[in-house]
């Protein structure tokens, strides 16, 4: 499975995925933007939380830029057999992207 996603592609598929924010509490405190439909998990609590997400639907998963913290995120969830990826360039990519916002 792709790694990342484009904001344009997500664009055409977000009614279809289930989507995770994997912003580090500070800097999710520091915006209160959001991409409609996403529900916050805590990155740094993954492990509490993996196991209870949908084994038969594509994650997608967005941090601010698409970098180290949805790297780390994709890598233990697919490491479980979810189909994971994130946006490329994170919410700061979908909003430059022209993508909807909560």
């Amino acid at each position: 499975m792709e790694r990342t996603i484009k904001p344009e592609a997500l664009k055409s598929a977000l009614a279809g995925v289930h989507l995770i924010d994997v912003r580090r509490a500070n800097d999710r405190a520091a915006s209160t933007e959001q991409i409609p439909g996403a529900t916050w998990h805590d990155p740094e609590k993954l492990a509490a939380w993996a196991d209870a997400l949908p084994r038969d639907q594509d994650i997608v998963l967005y941090c601010v830029r698409g970098g180290s913290v949805s790297n780390g995120v994709v890598d233990q969830l697919q490491a479980r057999g979810l189909k994971a990826r994130f946006i490329e360039g994170g919410i700061e990519g979908w909003k430059a992207a022209g993508g909807p916002l909560a």
